[in-house]
Protein backbone atom coordinates (compact mmCIF):
# COMPACT_ATOMS: atom_id res chain seq x y z
CA UNK A 1 0.00 0.00 0.00
CA UNK A 2 1.48 3.26 -0.91
CA UNK A 3 0.96 6.34 1.09
CA UNK A 4 0.64 9.98 -0.94
CA UNK A 5 3.60 10.74 1.46
CA UNK A 6 5.76 8.11 0.86
CA UNK A 7 5.43 9.15 -3.48
CA UNK A 8 5.76 12.31 -2.36
CA UNK A 9 9.21 12.06 -1.25
CA UNK A 10 10.15 9.50 -3.42
CA UNK A 11 9.31 11.97 -6.35
CA UNK A 12 11.67 14.56 -4.80
CA UNK A 13 14.30 12.04 -4.10
CA UNK A 14 14.02 10.22 -7.62
CA UNK A 15 15.66 13.29 -9.63
CA UNK A 16 18.56 13.34 -7.38
CA UNK A 17 20.19 10.19 -7.58
CA UNK A 18 21.92 10.77 -10.88
CA UNK A 19 23.32 13.70 -9.42
CA UNK A 20 24.49 13.09 -5.81
CA UNK A 21 25.39 9.03 -6.65
CA UNK A 22 28.26 9.54 -8.62
CA UNK A 23 29.59 12.72 -6.90
CA UNK A 24 29.27 10.51 -3.86
CA UNK A 25 31.27 7.70 -5.37
CA UNK A 26 33.70 10.58 -7.23
CA UNK A 27 34.70 11.43 -3.87
CA UNK A 28 35.10 8.60 -1.89
CA UNK A 29 37.28 6.98 -4.62
CA UNK A 30 39.20 10.18 -5.69
CA UNK A 31 39.95 10.28 -1.06
CA UNK A 32 40.78 6.68 -1.04
CA UNK A 33 42.70 6.63 -4.36
CA UNK A 34 44.79 9.96 -2.67
CA UNK A 35 45.64 8.31 0.56
CA UNK A 36 47.03 5.39 -1.57
CA UNK A 37 49.21 7.55 -4.14
CA UNK A 38 50.34 9.82 -1.69
CA UNK A 39 51.65 7.05 0.99
CA UNK A 40 53.43 5.76 -2.04
CA UNK A 41 54.97 8.87 -3.35
CA UNK A 42 56.35 9.93 0.56
CA UNK A 43 57.19 5.75 1.13
CA UNK A 44 59.79 3.22 -0.05
CA UNK A 45 59.01 0.62 -3.01
CA UNK A 46 58.11 -2.90 -2.15
CA UNK A 47 56.88 -3.88 -5.04
CA UNK A 48 60.36 -5.30 -5.44
CA UNK A 49 59.54 -7.81 -2.98
CA UNK A 50 56.30 -9.15 -4.83
CA UNK A 51 56.65 -8.52 -8.31
CA UNK A 52 56.20 -12.08 -9.89
CA UNK A 53 53.04 -11.74 -8.36
CA UNK A 54 51.71 -9.20 -10.53
CA UNK A 55 49.56 -10.41 -13.62
CA UNK A 56 51.17 -10.39 -17.44
CA UNK A 57 51.95 -8.11 -18.60
CA UNK A 58 53.08 -5.88 -15.48
CA UNK A 59 55.27 -8.97 -14.33
CA UNK A 60 57.69 -7.82 -17.47
CA UNK A 61 58.03 -4.07 -15.88
CA UNK A 62 60.40 -3.55 -13.38
CA UNK A 63 59.33 -2.54 -9.87
CA UNK A 64 60.40 0.70 -9.96
CA UNK A 65 57.98 1.37 -13.10
CA UNK A 66 55.18 -0.19 -11.92
CA UNK A 67 55.59 1.62 -8.51
CA UNK A 68 55.86 5.11 -10.66
CA UNK A 69 52.58 3.73 -12.44
CA UNK A 70 50.74 2.97 -9.37
CA UNK A 71 51.60 6.25 -7.65
CA UNK A 72 50.58 9.13 -10.24
CA UNK A 73 47.94 6.58 -11.38
CA UNK A 74 46.37 7.12 -7.94
CA UNK A 75 47.20 10.35 -7.46
CA UNK A 76 46.46 11.57 -11.28
CA UNK A 77 43.43 9.66 -11.15
CA UNK A 78 41.73 10.91 -8.11
CA UNK A 79 42.40 14.42 -8.90
CA UNK A 80 40.23 13.52 -12.27
CA UNK A 81 37.74 11.91 -10.08
CA UNK A 82 37.32 14.67 -7.76
CA UNK A 83 36.68 17.13 -9.97
CA UNK A 84 34.90 14.98 -12.59
CA UNK A 85 37.44 15.27 -15.66
CA UNK A 86 38.02 12.27 -17.73
CA UNK A 87 35.79 9.91 -15.39
CA UNK A 88 35.55 7.08 -17.28
CA UNK A 89 39.37 7.02 -18.44
CA UNK A 90 40.31 7.87 -14.59
CA UNK A 91 37.89 4.86 -13.46
CA UNK A 92 38.98 2.70 -16.37
CA UNK A 93 42.90 3.09 -15.09
CA UNK A 94 41.83 2.59 -11.74
CA UNK A 95 39.88 -0.22 -11.40
CA UNK A 96 42.49 -2.17 -14.08
CA UNK A 97 45.75 -0.85 -11.09
CA UNK A 98 42.57 -2.47 -8.41
CA UNK A 99 42.78 -5.71 -10.20
CA UNK A 100 46.07 -6.22 -10.23
CA UNK A 101 46.93 -4.66 -6.90
CA UNK A 102 44.22 -7.17 -5.78
CA UNK A 103 45.92 -9.88 -8.01
CA UNK A 104 49.09 -9.11 -6.61
CA UNK A 105 48.54 -8.09 -3.01
CA UNK A 106 44.89 -9.33 -1.80
CA UNK A 107 44.23 -12.18 -3.14
CA UNK A 108 45.30 -15.13 -0.91
CA UNK A 109 48.14 -17.13 -2.05
CA UNK A 110 46.63 -20.73 -1.43
CA UNK A 111 43.08 -21.91 -1.04
CA UNK A 112 41.96 -24.93 -1.76
CA UNK A 113 38.21 -24.29 -1.90
CA UNK A 114 35.47 -21.78 -1.87
CA UNK A 115 35.63 -21.58 1.96
CA UNK A 116 38.94 -21.08 2.28
CA UNK A 117 38.60 -18.14 -0.53
CA UNK A 118 35.61 -16.91 0.92
CA UNK A 119 38.00 -16.35 4.27
CA UNK A 120 40.23 -13.82 2.35
CA UNK A 121 36.90 -11.67 1.55
CA UNK A 122 38.00 -9.73 4.71
CA UNK A 123 40.17 -6.33 6.01
CA UNK A 124 42.72 -8.83 8.25
CA UNK A 125 46.20 -9.66 7.95
CA UNK A 126 45.70 -13.10 9.82
CA UNK A 127 45.99 -15.08 6.62
CA UNK A 128 43.80 -15.96 3.11
CA UNK A 129 44.43 -12.75 1.41
CA UNK A 130 42.09 -9.20 2.20
CA UNK A 131 40.68 -8.75 -0.56
CA UNK A 132 37.00 -7.11 0.54
CA UNK A 133 38.07 -3.56 0.36
CA UNK A 134 39.60 -4.16 -3.18
CA UNK A 135 36.46 -5.90 -4.43
CA UNK A 136 34.18 -3.09 -3.15
CA UNK A 137 36.78 -0.11 -4.97
CA UNK A 138 35.92 -1.97 -7.86
CA UNK A 139 31.88 -2.00 -7.28
CA UNK A 140 32.33 1.69 -7.21
CA UNK A 141 34.56 2.14 -10.30
CA UNK A 142 32.80 0.53 -12.40
CA UNK A 143 29.45 2.94 -12.26
CA UNK A 144 31.77 5.49 -13.09
CA UNK A 145 33.85 3.97 -15.52
CA UNK A 146 30.93 3.25 -17.49
CA UNK A 147 27.92 5.94 -16.95
CA UNK A 148 30.57 8.57 -16.34
CA UNK A 149 30.73 11.73 -13.48
CA UNK A 150 27.06 12.78 -13.83
CA UNK A 151 25.84 16.08 -13.78
CA UNK A 152 27.94 17.66 -11.41
CA UNK A 153 31.44 17.66 -12.88
CA UNK A 154 33.89 19.03 -15.76
CA UNK A 155 32.81 16.30 -17.84
CA UNK A 156 29.07 17.65 -18.56
CA UNK A 157 30.50 21.36 -18.43
CA UNK A 158 32.75 20.28 -20.77
CA UNK A 159 30.37 18.48 -22.89
CA UNK A 160 27.28 21.16 -22.77
CA UNK A 161 30.45 23.91 -23.34
CA UNK A 162 31.25 21.77 -26.72
CA UNK A 163 27.64 21.20 -27.76
CA UNK A 164 26.80 25.15 -28.12
CA UNK A 165 30.04 25.41 -30.15
CA UNK A 166 28.30 25.13 -33.80
CA UNK A 167 32.37 24.10 -35.03
CA UNK A 168 32.48 21.60 -32.45
CA UNK A 169 29.29 20.63 -32.24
Amino acid sequence: MKTPYLAALRGRLDPLGPWIAPLGLRLLMAWEYFESGREKLHGSNWFGDLQQAFPFPFDQVPASVNWQLATWFELVGAACLLVGLGTRMAAGSLLVLTVVATAAVHWPMHWDGLGELAMGYAITDQGFGNFKLPVLFMAMLLPLALQGAGPLSLDRLLQRCLARTPALA
